[in-house]
């Protein structure tokens, strides 16, 4: 008799907002999470590191105020090894067990040029190194099923980093948003031939507008079909009817994830929580 394949863990990410008006929309996304008992939210670093003091006390707070696990993001742009063990420290003191480390987007962005911070981190093995020997944290990494945009195409490359910050310490993945279930697959099939056993949650991005799916693409480095475009494309006038497929796009996407046995979906909310509750709901699995 075959036993069952195990429900995949829920999960939501969430950003610090700028300004007070936008840590409400954050607040308000965050209850609206909570109804779906999700089994974590994370809390990510804006670009360059730019707000990590509000991530910190973010993370602290929500942990605080929902009992939710919170997954703190690390990531080694502008702080030093010392300037790292003091976040890791604060996090350990705000309860928070759990670190996505990685090494970050330069300040002018993904494609800008890496600038090193003297007493500082240049790869993210080196933070899950430190991480997994600093306290008592889970330390989770990034992962790319459309290819790591500094890999050049080279994927057995990205597999090599994968597998040595497994052997680091890291004991799950989370990848970037994708819209191809084969990628993930693949993805998948490459790190278990090379004897890996690390879990890869599955990142998913509702689109709910035109620009959001081209830049995040740009930023990302998601491969985009053209009859993906082009279904956008035919609604590009209609607000609401982008959001309706996104929903759809994403919904049928995690519905194939599942059959292939994916452990974790965890849903890039961009701080609003409507998409993210639909596709759930439609799924069942809440």
């Amino acid at each position: 008799m075959s036993t069952p394949t195990p429900a995949p863990t829920i999960s939501a990410e969430l950003f610090p907002p700028k300004d007070e008006a936008g840590e409400a929309r954050l607040w308000e996304a965050t209850r609206e999470l909570a109804e779906l008992s999700p089994d974590f939210i994370s809390v990510t670093y804006g670009a360059g590191g730019s707000t990590r003091d509000r991530t910190i006390r973010i993370a602290s707070e929500l942990t605080a105020r929902t009992g939710i696990s919170t997954v703190a993001h690390l990531t080694c742009v502008g702080s030093t090894r010392t300037e790292l063990e003091a976040i890791l420290d604060q996090y350990q003191a705000a309860g928070i067990s759990t670190i996505l480390a990685l090494r970050g987007d330069p300040v002018g962005g993904p494609q800008a040029p890496w600038v090193s911070t003297p007493g500082g981190f240049d790869h993210a093995d080196q933070l899950v190194e430190l991480a997994a020997l600093r306290g008592d944290f889970t330390v989770g990494v990034a992962a790319f099923p459309d290819g790591h945009p500094a890999s050049a195409g080279d994927f057995s490359r990205d597999i090599d980093v994968l597998l040595r910050k497994e052997s680091l310490g890291a004991t799950f993945a989370t990848t970037q948003f994708f819209f191809d279930s084969k990628a993930w697959i693949s993805l998948v099939d490459a790190l278990r031939a090379r004897g890996s056993a690390l879990p890869v949650i599955a990142g998913i991005l509702p689109i709910t507008n035109i620009k959001q799916l081209t830049r995040m693409a740009e930023l990302g480095g998601a491969a985009i079909s053209e009859e993906l475009t082009s279904r956008f494309a035919a609604v590009a006038g209609d607000d609401e009817a982008v959001t309706q497929l996104g929903i759809e796009i994403a919904t049928t996407l995690c519905e194939e994830l599942i059959a292939a046995g994916v452990p974790g979906l965890h849903f890039y909310t961009m701080n609003n929580a409507r998409a993210t509750r639909e596709i759930i709901t439609r799924l069942g699995v809440r």
